[in-house]
C-alpha cells in the first residue's frame, strides 16, 4: 500500500505487533509475529473456557471447535472442507505419508537437496530401509527448478515431495506444471505449503497434490501446536499410520475394541491438541482473509522490488532476480561478496533488526505489517557492513 508520495505502509496495522515497537522484523518465515487479535482471542480463551476445564466446555464443544478453524482453512487453501486435517504440526503429516503411500522398492522419491529437512526426512529414512531410491535436485538460481524437477522424472518414480515455495531461497515451484507431469508418469505429489500459504494464494483444489500441508505459526499468524493439510479424495480412504481417539467418527464413543474412522479428513486428528493455539490460528487467518491474498502479495511485491533495488546499490544481490517467475516475493535471500554472513546477522540484531540465516544468506521475510521503513533500516544497516 503506498501514500499519495509514493511512500510505501504497511497493509496491517503496526500498532497490533508489539514487537515493532522495539525492532524491525523481518523473519515471519521463522517465528512469525502474533497480531494482537489473535493474542487477545487465545487470552480469552485461556480465561474463558480453557482454565475451567469441563465446567466450560463439554465434550461436544471440545469436538465442534475445530470447525470453526477448518471452515477458514477451506478459504485460505480454496479446498473443500471433507479435505481439511487439523493436526498438531505439519510432520505430523509428511512423517505419515510414507506410511500412507508405501513405494515400492527399487522405487524412487525426487526431492530438492536444500529443502526443508521436514520434507525430506522421512524419505531418507525409508531408503536407509531400503524401501525407496531418493533423488536430489539442485536449487540453482540459473535453472528452473521447477523444469529440473520435471526432468528426473521417469517410469521408476512413486512420488515427489516438495515445498512450493523454497524456505532459504524463497524460489517458487510452479505447482500445477509440476503435478501434470508427475499424472504422467504415475507418481504421488506431496506439497509443504507452509513458506507459501497467507503469504501468496494457494489454491490446494488446482493444485490437485495427494497432500499439502502448512504450519500455523508463520504466514498463517498463528502460534505453535496445529497445523493443516488437505488430504486427496484416494487418502480419506486410507487409514492414518497412527489412528488416534479424535480421529473416530464419533470420538467420545470411545470403543477400546473397533478402529471407527470418520469418513472425510477428520481422521487425521490424533487427540486433544493445544486449543488455545486452534483458536489464535483461526483469528489469524481471519486477518488474513480480511486483508485479501492480492493484496498481501501485491504488498509484499512492492516492497521487495524496494529492497532489492536499493540493496543491489550496495553490492547485495537476491538469490534470484525478481524477474524470474520462479522468485518469490515475500522471501528475499541476500548475499554479498566478502561478507561473512555470521557477522552481518550479529550486525543486523545489534541494530534490532531481525532476520535469518538461511543457506548461507541473510534472508528477508516480507510481511502485512512491514513497510517503506523497514527496507530503509535493513538497507542502511546492510551497508555499514564491511567486506
Amino acid at each position: 500500500m503506498r501514500t499519495s508520495r509514493g511512500m510505501i505502509v504497511s497493509l496491517a496495522p503496526r500498532t497490533d505487533y508489539a514487537s515493532l515497537a522495539e525492532c524491525t522484523y523481518l523473519n515471519q518465515a521463522s517465528l512469525g509475529l502474533l497480531g494482537q487479535s489473535v493474542v487477545g482471542a487465545m487470552h480469552a480463551f485461556l480465561d474463558d473456557v480453557a482454565r475451567h476445564g469441563n465446567f466450560r466446555m463439554s465434550d461436544e464443544q471440545e469436538v465442534g471447535c475445530f470447525e470453526g478453524l477448518r471452515e477458514r482453512a477451506c478459504r485460505i487453501f480454496h479446498a473443500e472442507p471433507d479435505r481439511i486435517a487439523i493436526v498438531s504440526c505439519a510432520t505430523e503429516v509428511l512423517g505419515g505419508i510414507p506410511h500412507l503411500v508405501a513405494p515400492l522398492a527399487g522405487r524412487r522419491v525426487v526431492m530438492v537437496s536444500s529443502d526443508f529437512p521436514a520434507v525430506t526426512r522421512p524419505w531418507l529414512r525409508v531408503a536407509e530401509l531400503n524401501e525407496c531410491e531418493v533423488q536430489f535436485v539442485d536449487d540453482d538460481p540459473e535453472r528452473d527448478l521447477t523444469a529440473d524437477l520435471i526432468a528426473a522424472l521417469d517410469d521408476r518414480t512413486a512420488l515427489v515431495a516438495v515445498s512450493a515455495v523454497q524456505y532459504a531461497t524463497g524460489t517458487r515451484i510452479d505447482v500445477c506444471r509440476l503435478r501434470d507431469a508427475t499424472r504422467q508418469v504415475g507418481a504421488r505429489l506431496v506439497v509443504d505449503a507452509t513458506q507459501a500459504v497467507g503469504a501468496v494464494t494457494v489454491d490446494a483444489s488446482r493444485w490437485d497434490a495427494d497432500v499439502v500441508v502448512s504450519s500455523g505459526y508463520k504466514w498463517l499468524g498463528g502460534h505453535g501446536g496445529v497445523a493443516l493439510a488437505v488430504m486427496s479424495p484416494s487418502l480419506l480412504e486410507r487409514t492414518p499410520p497412527l489412528p488416534g481417539w479424535m480421529g473416530a467418527a464419533e470420538p467420545f464413543d470411545l470403543d477400546a475394541r473397533q478402529v471407527r474412522l470418520a469418513g472425510d479428513a477428520r481422521r487425521y486428528t490424533l487427540s486433544t491438541m493445544s486449543y488455545i493455539s486452534l483458536v489464535g490460528l483461526t483469528e489469524g487467518i481471519d486477518r488474513l482473509l480480511t486483508l485479501g491474498e492480492s493484496r498481501i502479495e501485491a504488498h509484499a511485491r512492492d516492497l521487495a522490488e524496494t529492497l532489492v533495488e536499493s540493496a543491489r546499490k550496495r553490492g547485495w544481490q537476491p538469490f534470484r532476480d525478481l524477474s524470474d517467475p520462479a522468485a518469490s516475493r515475500h522471501i528475499i535471500s541476500l548475499l554479498r561478496p566478502g561478507a561473512e554472513i555470521g557477522a552481518t546477522e550479529d550486525a543486523l540484531r545489534r541494530a534490532n533488526i531481525i532476520t535469518s540465516s538461511r543457506g548461507g544468506r541473510v534472508r528477508i521475510s516480507l510481511a502485512p505489517y512491514n513497510d517503506e521503513g523497514d527496507i530503509t533500516s535493513l538497507v542502511t544497516t546492510l551497508e555499514a557492513i564491511p567486506t
